[in-house]
């Protein structure tokens, strides 16, 4: 009885819509398309490059189509978990301080801007959710709201993160470093541009308030214990003085 008791006080919670939807709808995907043979990810989820055979075609409505959704196709499982263990990690958490509509409207422009330099520039095709996984990265290096500091933490996670990518170009061509660049550079612009959910900002704010608040004491009790000391030193010795006499 005590176990069922213990076990009903918990319950499974759809915790970050935007963020499990995407990963649902990547895995549908992906199912269906082992399902149908390998021929729903290459047919509709698939952007092509500047040079890549289909090339983009601007009277297609399809290639608009793979323009913007190619980061619900993955080339293998492998790729799909990959992309996910960061997705899955990363986006409750932005999700929380940010709400699902800002997150999925980041996650548009991502895709966006990732297809369209694809299309631009690359060579090849584009699939994947690298861009969205690079994006999530770059976004929560940032700890602090304020947009008139830049954590150290940043600099070093971009440091590596882009020189990493320009250390790998070439040597694997199934991994577009485009994308992982264009994701990483829409979630650095997130990061200053984009403002916390009321909530998250109030409750930052009232931390940093109580903080100043705790520093403030304890600034006073060390100058009132300061200015106490001298005083009471003086009292014994008038006290001293007055049993003397």
């Amino acid at each position: 009885m005590n176990k069922k008791n213990f076990l009903s006080n918990f319950r499974i919670t759809y915790n970050a819509p935007a963020t499990l939807t995407f990963s649902i709808i990547a895995a549908a995907v992906l199912l269906l398309n082992t399902i149908l043979h390998n021929s729903l990810i290459p047919a509709f989820f698939t952007c092509p490059g500047a040079s890549s055979d289909p090339a983009f075609n601007p009277s297609n409505i399809l290639d608009y189509f793979r323009l913007l959704f190619h980061i619900f196709g993955h080339s293998n499982w492998n790729h799909f978990l990959g992309n996910m263990a960061f997705i899955l990690l990363l986006g409750p958490v932005i999700e929380e301080r940010y709400g699902s509509a800002l997150l999925i409207l980041m996650m548009t422009i991502t895709s966006l801007v990732t297809g369209v330099l694809n299309v631009c520039f690359s060579p090849s095709q584009l699939l994947g959710s690298s861009d969205i996984a690079f994006m999530m990265i770059l976004l929560t290096s940032f700890t602090t709201i304020s947009k008139s500091e830049i954590p150290l933490s940043f600099i070093l996670i971009l440091i590596l993160y882009i020189g990493r990518e320009i250390l790998s170009a070439g040597q694997n061509e199934s991994i577009s470093t485009l994308a992982h660049i264009a994701g990483g550079i829409c979630g650095s612009m997130f990061a200053f541009l984009a403002t916390p959910k009321p909530k998250t900002r109030q409750k930052t704010e009232k931390a940093a308030k109580t903080s100043q608040e705790d520093s403030k004491k304890t600034k006073t009790l060390k100058t009132w214990s300061n200015q106490k000391e001298p005083e009471s030193s003086s009292d014994k010795t008038e006290e001293i003085g007055s049993i003397e006499l």
